[in-house]
């Protein structure tokens, strides 16, 4: 017998089944849950439990801690409902918007980019195309039952083929065969488009911040080539971290972008640089605290290792101003890159 779920303060229902999670009910029916990983990591999907009761499975405490629980939140991901409940958070507009799917993808290039990182394009069947929002990711399926997931890296288009980029996580499930043994023509499985990590409609035209670490920013890439495509008006400060220049394998790319985006922004900053580098360093979300100390007028959206997006989120809303709701992540939860089991 399934469940009804209500989501306040929208009114929205929908019915989830018996051993399937609140957020799992509102993907299959297309209610616009915040959601990223879905594996009880990230704490996209927190959200108020006002009526009925749940069976909330292990999760890491970063997503939601014992406090939090107290306060009666739970985590969509994990929660499964024991009779009719109703929950309270703020829906996503377009979250829901194109149907989930599986589809069968043949590895058409594979190219790399880094000493570690490397940039497959799929193909898709050409009659059935995965329409996405950029930002959004899919997952493979792998023989064993496992799932891995990764971001798209390009915005979405007419054609039936997808780019993603991958970084090798060695001992990896996924990777270590992406980065050994697969070859052009295989044929792999995917399920998507997942997550909530898109532009939101933003009558202000607010100028956005977007902060990448490392292959966090494939999703950034995307939004960046669909903003680019639409003509979006609004003012963007990229900013991309990593350790060693190596690590911004698509820097070019970023500055042959900038030359002809006059409203772009691209600041490249390295932690750990060897010697010769003559740009920023340090912490890439401090970065941005240094150029824009006060940041209560911009949308910042970033992507990349928890340590990085749980500290722009602190920082930026602590002593920069910046209104929480205002804040957008995609945070990579265990060994490959992007929100969601990896690797």
């Amino acid at each position: 017998m399934s469940h009804r779920v209500t989501v306040e303060p929208s009114g929205h229902q929908f019915d989830a089944e018996p051993g399937e999670t609140l957020l799992a009910a509102a993907i299959r029916q297309s209610v616009g849950l915040p959601y990223g990983c879905q594996d009880g990591a990230c704490g996209a999907c927190k959200c108020r439990l006002l009526q009925g009761e749940v069976d909330l499975a292990p999760h890491q405490l970063k997503a939601l801690s014992e406090a939090e629980r107290a306060q009666g939140f739970i985590l969509a991901c994990r929660s499964e409902a024991r009779g009719d409940v109703a929950i309270e958070c703020q829906e996503v507009v377009g979250a829901g918007e194109y149907r989930v799917k599986r589809l069968p993808a043949r590895v058409l290039h594979i190219d790399r980019l880094a000493a570690d990182v490397i940039r497959v394009t799929l193909q898709l069947p050409a009659a059935d195309p995965l329409r996405y929002r950029a930002g959004q990711y899919v997952q493979f399926l792998l023989r064993d039952g496992s799932r891995r997931s990764y971001s798209m890296a390009a915005a979405p288009a007419d054609s039936a083929q997808i780019e993603l980029h991958l970084r090798h996580m060695p001992g990896g499930k996924f990777t270590d065969h992406v980065f050994s043994t697969m070859k052009e023509k295989e044929i792999l499985r995917i399920e998507g488009p997942f997550g909530s990590f898109f532009l939101r409609d933003d009558p202000a035209n607010r100028p956005l911040i977007l902060l990448a670490s490392g292959t966090g920013f494939a999703p950034v890439k995307a939004i960046l080539e669909d903003m680019r495509a639409k003509g979006d008006p609004r003012p963007v400060a990229l900013y991309w971290g990593g350790r060693r220049e190596g690590d911004l394998y698509l820097r070019d790319w970023v500055e042959a972008l900038q030359a002809e985006w006059p409203t772009l922004h691209f600041v490249p900053v390295l932690s750990e640089p060897e010697p010769g580098w003559t740009g920023r360093t340090g912490f890439v979300h401090r970065a941005v605290m240094e150029d824009h100390p006060d940041l209560s007028g911009y949308a910042v959206y970033a992507c990349g290792a928890p340590v990085m997006v749980e500290a722009a989120q602190r920082d930026f809303t602590a002593h920069c101003a910046l209104p929480e709701e205002a804040f957008y992540a995609d945070a990579f939860t265990t060994e490959a890159d992007k929100a969601g089991p990896k690797g």
